[in-house]
């Protein structure tokens, strides 16, 4: 043994000498430094020059907290911090004492409370010294404290776009922690956390509100103070402050609109706020600064209706659509085509030819619109709109927004669980995230988190969608959602590559389709719906649909379902069978999960109680890409 030991050592002497020797030698330039030896052609490493978005990012772009002053004074108490701290995984109280925590971090958050007087419920809370020098601001806090706050934020609600505190200071107090708590909560490459609020205008009760994202950090953003309905209720002022905020520090800003469903046909009106005609110029500013549109979340999805698309079996989902957001004023039929993304789209192609620019050439997020601070989407999982309505054996039968007309209010038991915002990016940054925001690259989904990526090209083969690096080829030689293409070769049609992957906690697969509009040469415009892959060995017919249902493995009483049905990961090849060179279109996909218990099933298990007649005990979540337009001689 000793003799092993000894080789041993002598072997370890013998190997440091020549290690010294090389040592010199690389000294002398007898022997080339590693580093300075390259390869003759190629690198080895496949990926060194990958530069495109390699990751899907989950966040909600749209969250609420006690700082919204439409919860804040009546009762809501979890603030900001909150907020932070269970989307980034930890676990925290609800306001009735439920312990609450997410299946999965998200990778990103908007924490965006309404600008018209932020904060003031919290100002309230504190006696801030600037609340009680102001007039209405004490007297507001003097009926809150003695009990009656449900007075004083009926009195702030009929203020409309009143401003009654109107002090500068405030804001300025207030904004200065929204940009502090966003910094301090910012966690490069795990946790993006964005400053933002909502301009919340609702002109006659009709919605046209806007979620505001800023790319920047507080060096920038705390220069300037939120924009609010006080300040205009048109989104053309709106966009002159975002592009002042711009030119004076050199940041970058978007914003994001939502509940078109609620606008009662003002959101994607042919004519702007104050009743003037498009122009190419209105055009170009509005698809500058909002890129996306929310078109899923909790007060209904705004992808399709079923009025507008009969032939879409798939359009009735989550609907809300009897009134406007204050229940003030009846919907009708007309109002529908201009609050429905679809149907935007369709008109935007038609107004592009006209003036030059497309002004709804947008792409699709989803998000919640919670006003908890809980980012809670999923339906097993659904802590709610708002506080009051929190899960409890009776929250079904709430109102959670009276309208003037008892018929236009909103029911919780309508209320859906969505939605997400998907982003593809390279990595976890505020500037990663924000960029895919503005170039399109992202999807909407209900609530699940769905994998969905598409790419179009001239080029690609119907093999090549099981390619391992598929991403690569379809960003060398095509584009990804939110793309263009244009001046088709001749002969040749869009192929479409698209690749789908369930939630992992989560439901199967039911189809991948793909949605396409277009216009023709006498300025009409046309749907139609492809079914690319279904599962279960169904089969699609020659008018590019599968008849027959996925079916449903849905237990209501048990509010479970099982994965026996559909797939778990979906690949399609698909080439548009009608194209025409010479028309605009535009492609987006939408992928169906299996059917899954809605969350009234969840809450009547739970509670043991039974939901009102009528009431939707089970859906299919879905996904909704940002399309990819294609456009004659771009």
């Amino acid at each position: 043994m000793r003799g092993l030991v000894r080789n041993g050592v002598a072997g370890l002497v013998t190997l440091c000498l020549t290690l010294v020797g090389v040592g010199e030698l690389l000294a002398q330039d007898v022997i080339p430094a590693r580093e300075n030896v390259r390869p003759p052609k190629a690198e080895y490493s496949p990926y060194v020059d990958d530069h495109f978005p390699i990751r899907v990012f989950f966040g909600d772009t749209h969250l609420h907290t006690s700082w919204s002053t439409d919860v804040g004074m009546v009762g809501a108490t979890l603030g900001p911090d909150v907020a932070y701290r269970v989307s980034r995984g930890e676990e925290v109280t609800s306001h009735l004492g439920w312990r609450v925590k997410l299946v999965r971090p998200l990778d990103f958050l908007v924490v965006a409370d309404h600008a018209e007087n932020l904060g003031l419920a919290d100002f309230i809370r504190r006696s801030d010294p600037i609340l009680l020098a102001n007039e209405t601001g004490k007297r507001w806090h003097d009926m809150s404290k003695s009990g009656n706050g449900y007075e004083a934020f009926i009195e702030w609600i009929r203020a409309g776009a009143v401003d009654m505190i109107n002090e500068p200071r405030m804001t300025q107090s207030v904004w200065a922690k929204v940009v502090e708590n966003a910094d301090r909560y910012y966690q490069p490459g795990v946790f993006t956390t964005f400053h933002g609020f909502e301009w919340t205008s609702h002109p006659g009760g009709n919605n046209m509100h806007r979620v505001v994202i800023f790319r920047d950090a507080g060096d920038r953003t705390s220069q300037i103070l939120p924009y609010s309905q006080y300040n205009s209720p048109d989104a053309e002022d709106l966009w002159a402050y975002m592009e002042g905020y711009e030119q004076q520090t050199g940041g970058r800003v978007l914003s994001i609109p939502h509940n078109g469903n609620l606008s009662n046909g003002l959101m994607f009106d042919v004519e702007t706020y104050s009743g003037q005609p498009l122009t190419e110029a209105y055009a170009r500013t509005r698809m500058r600064f909002e890129p996306i549109v929310e078109v899923t979340q909790q007060k209904g999805d705004g992808e399709a209706h079923p009025l507008l698309s009969p032939d879409d079996e798939f359009a009735d989902f989550e609907t809300m659509d009897v009134g406007n957001i204050d229940g003030s004023m009846a919907k009708t039929p007309d109002m529908l085509p201009k609050e429905y993304a679809r149907s935007a789209l369709l008109e935007g192609l038609r107004l592009g030819r006209r003036l030059g620019a497309n002004p709804y050439k947008f792409g699709m997020i989803g998000s919640t619109d919670n006003h908890t601070a809980l980012p809670t989407s999923r339906e097993e999982n659904n802590f709610s709109k708002a506080h009051i309505v929190e899960p409890s054996a009776d929250r079904a039968e709430h109102v959670l927004i009276q309208g003037a007309v008892p018929e236009l209010s909103i029911f919780e038991v309508d209320v859906g669980a969505s939605g997400l915002a998907a982003v593809w990016a390279r990595e976890n940054t505020r500037e990663a995230i924000w960029d895919a925001m503005a170039r399109k690259e992202v999807y909407a989904t209900t609530g699940t988190r769905l994998t969905v990526r598409v790419f179009a090209g001239w080029d690609f083969e119907e093999d090549e969608v099981q390619r391992p690096d598929f991403a690569r080829e379809g960003y060398r030689r095509g584009v990804p959602m939110g793309g263009d293409l244009s001046d088709a070769p001749r002969g040749e049609a869009p192929k479409f590559m698209i690749r789908a992957l369930r939630d992992p906690d989560g439901a199967n697969l039911d189809r991948v389709q793909v949605i396409k509009g277009w216009l023709d040469a006498g300025g009409e415009t046309h749907e139609r719906i492809y079914d690319v892959a279904v599962s279960d060995g169904r089969t699609i017919g020659s008018d590019g649909r599968a008849r027959t249902p996925v079916g449903s493995t849905v237990d209501v009483e048990d509010a479970s379902y099982t994965n026996t049905i559909g797939e778990p990961l979906m690949a399609a090849f698909w080439e548009d069978p009608d194209f025409d060179p010479n028309q605009s279109a535009f492609y987006y996909v939408r992928v169906i999960e299996i059917p899954t218990p809605r969350w009234t099933a969840y809450d009547a298990k739970f509670f043991n109680v039974d939901m009102p007649e009528g009431t939707a005990m089970q859906l299919q979540d879905r996904a909704y890409t940002s399309p990819i337009w294609y456009t004659p001689g771009m």
